[in-house]
């Protein structure tokens, strides 16, 4: 049989796994059921596992000779979103799998089906990463941390990602890019400490509110004026908290946001300009600052010659004409980015948006789902790079 054929032939499971997977949708690193279940179905298969950080799972298909590495990942937490699609098989505890995880592990577990019955052929290894905490808990540095990419060292890693992150791939069509494909992103918090006063006697304080909007003002200059406009960067503040009263001068005022880039150089000038104007504005009016700058993602970037290996293997299963060759980076993150920077590999988008059928909501939102009828086309990727890969 073709790889189509195999992938198709198990077309049903994926959907049913999909589906069960959704109905138990958890958050973060506690995985319990999400992990039980993905643990089952490699049970069934066969295929040995050990667990990493926390509720991961390291799954390994030995080739019959000795060879490469190739790790194959899937995410798997879900969003505290409360879901509202009407799905016959929608959550119901108050999570929901709203950016598409659900999709992923099942797509991985059709493909770790067939190269696992395919395994003799294979010279070297399939690694299976399940990784949990991927919406905002550094999964991936975990995963890492507790060696999934070693015992044996992995070669190259590959992942996609459902939905309509870029707007021109269609059901079924796939995206992909050489370099960066996602933006780094940084969180960060400012605390503005001045003096509080009566509102008629404004010279006997330090107005924080005032402070901070002068900050706020000088902060969007650092993309406007500071960045090479061709370098796509975007700074956001999308909290703020101040006041006692309305006629009462604030004497703290806090404000939190991110900024978002693709080149690595600017995600530094950033950091270091936002720093340094907070500080700069801070003394300026007699105030105090307190600016914490979180660790955050890098951004993710295609290696050449494994995004080649993964054009050349979906040109195999969906044909030239339907991969999308992006040529703007989306600034989200995802934090595959932490594997890319330790092994070469890529990552690809997989669009399973359809306005035919209604499925038209973004990432995170309670409508997002997935045209399931395309679900095939991920694993079958994945089996064909993997034959690509290793046989030989």
């Amino acid at each position: 049989m073709s790889v189509i054929e195999d992938v198709k032939a198990v077309h049903r499971d994926i959907i049913k796994w999909r589906r069960d997977l959704h109905q138990i949708p958890e958050i973060g690193f506690e995985l319990e059921q999400t992990s039980g279940y993905v643990k089952e179905r490699l049970d069934e298969m066969g295929i040995p596992y050990r667990t990493a950080a926390k509720t991961g799972i390291v799954a390994l298909i030995k080739g019959g000779k000795p060879g490469p590495t190739l790790a194959l990942r899937s995410d798997m937490d879900a969003l505290p979103v409360i879901e509202k699609t009407g799905l016959p098989f929608a959550s119901t505890n108050g999570n929901m799998h709203a950016c598409g995880h659900d999709a992923h592990m099942a797509m991985l577990l059709g493909a770790a089906k067939i190269i696992n019955n395919r395994r003799f052929e294979l010279s070297g290894n399939i690694k299976l990463l399940f990784q949990p905490g991927e919406e905002g808990h550094f999964g991936a540095k975990q995963m890492i941390a507790d060696g999934c990419l070693e015992d044996p060292p992995v070669d190259a890693a590959v992942g996609l990602h459902v939905g309509q992150i870029f707007a021109e791939i269609r059901a079924g069509q796939i995206g992909i890019c050489k370099g960066p494909i996602l933006a780094a992103a940084n969180q960060f918090h400012v605390t503005v400490k001045g003096e509080s006063t009566h509102g008629a006697l404004p010279h006997l304080g330090i107005d924080a509110i005032s402070v901070a909007a002068e900050m706020l003002l000088n902060l969007q200059k650092i993309v406007s004026r500071e960045i090479n406009p061709l370098n796509p960067a975007v700074l956001t503040v999308g909290k703020i908290t101040g006041g006692e009263a309305l006629n009462i001068v604030s004497s703290k005022v806090t404000f939190s946001g991110d900024f978002r880039s693709i080149i690595e150089g600017d995600r530094e000038f950033i950091t270091e300009r936002l720093e340094k104007i907070c500080r700069s504005v801070a003394e300026a009016n007699r105030a105090e600052v307190e600016i914490d700058i979180l660790e955050g993602y890098p951004p993710t970037v295609n290696e050449s010659r494994v995004t080649d290996m993964v054009i050349d293997a979906a040109s195999k299963v969906i044909g030239r004409e339907d991969i999308v060759e992006i040529d703007k980076p989306n600034m989200g993150t995802e934090d595959m980015s932490f594997y890319l920077e330790k092994v070469p590999g890529a990552f690809f988008v997989l669009g399973t948006g359809n306005e035919d059928k209604g499925i038209t909501y973004p990432h995170h939102n309670a409508g997002f789902d997935v045209d399931e009828a395309v679900l095939w086309v991920g694993p079958a990727i994945f089996v064909q790079l993997a034959l690509d890969y290793l046989v030989f």
